[in-house]
């Protein structure tokens, strides 16, 4: 086996007071259905970083992302949570790094943010909900982002929500137990029978928790698109479509869902993904203890396979520290 390297961690999150009363003011007093909003502090992170064997974590703030109703306020609130998330990794430069939020539906405030968050923070990406208030990401208003994403060929990491009507559906259970995974694959849907994949092929799109249930669904849909609907046959076939997808491993990987999303889609952009401070870190030392107990691909590990997909993903994580 070769030498272990360090993980970089693609899906982490960090969240600043400011923000959490902001979501509390909105309604938001059990975000998704949880108990209760985490804790964060850059310290505590990289302390656990080191013990987990993390060399860089990617920052993003989770659901249910930065827009609670009203564009003004949700163009600030995006505003104070990447400039935050800019000045931890100006901090830490080798030890963080930052997905920058834009408050969407509002189209013209995520392009004014995308275009700050790129020029002026240097961040790394942008980071989506997988639905805005019931908007799901192959909407045809947002086009306009789209172009521009594509144009900067900007990574855009896809965080599951609570979908439309969460409170009727998730029978009174916490939604990222099961809805946000349904979640993530609607609206992976929505953007394959859309279109959106392949008219925008430079967006490096991250979806979360091994791909949720698309290493299931996958040829289902595209069942529906040969042998069901008409007017689809200038889609690129479906497996194909998803196989040019990242994924991370946040979630329970081993020992079932990352050997089917690697069956289905390869291991090529196979990410590793934590889910701190959501997960708490005795869920993320035990993730990690499972990855590592796991049958290891053929002649290397988890860990360095997802680390080098890392590095071709954001360049400038070589060489890691």
């Amino acid at each position: 086996m070769p030498e272990p390297i360090p993980l970089v961690d693609t899906h982490a999150h960090f969240v600043t007071p400011e923000y959490v009363h902001a979501a509390r003011s909105a309604g938001h007093i059990h975000p998704d259905g949880m108990d209760n909003w985490p804790t964060w502090s850059a310290e505590e992170h990289l302390a656990l970083m080191d013990r987990w064997g993390v060399a860089v974590s990617m920052l993003s703030i989770s659901s249910p992302g930065t827009h609670f109703g009203d564009d003004a306020h949700a163009r600030a609130l995006s505003r104070h949570v990447n400039e935050t998330g800019a000045a931890i990794r100006t901090a830490h430069p080798h030890r963080f790094g930052h997905f920058a939020s834009l408050p969407l539906p509002d189209v013209d405030g995520a392009l004014a943010e995308l275009a700050y968050a790129m020029d002026h923070l240097d961040s790394d990406g942008v980071t989506l909900e997988s639905n805005a208030h019931g908007t799901y990401l192959g909407d045809a208003r947002y086009e306009p982002l789209y172009a521009e994403l594509n144009r900067r060929r900007t990574p855009v990491f896809v965080h599951p929500t609570s979908p439309p009507h969460a409170e009727e559906i998730a029978l009174g259970r916490p939604r990222p137990m099961l809805e946000f995974l349904f979640d993530s694959t609607r609206t992976v849907s929505d953007l394959v029978f859309n279109g959106v994949f392949q008219r925008y092929p430079d967006i490096s799109w991250i979806f979360t928790h091994g791909g949720g249930t698309l290493p299931l669904l996958t040829e289902r849909m595209e069942l529906f698109r040969t042998v069901f609907a008409k007017g689809s046959t200038t889609l690129d076939p479906i497996p194909e479509q998803i196989a040019r997808l990242w994924f991370d491993m946040a979630g329970t990987p081993f020992p079932h869902q990352i050997p089917a999303l690697t069956a289905a889609f390869g291991h090529q952009r196979l990410l590793y993904g934590s889910d701190y401070c959501w997960t708490p870190a005795a869920g993320t030392t035990a993730q990690i203890a499972s990855i590592d107990h796991a049958p290891q691909p053929h002649g290397d590990t988890w860990r360095n396979l997802t680390t080098r997909n890392a590095q071709r993903l954001f360049t400038r994580l070589a060489p890691l520290p």
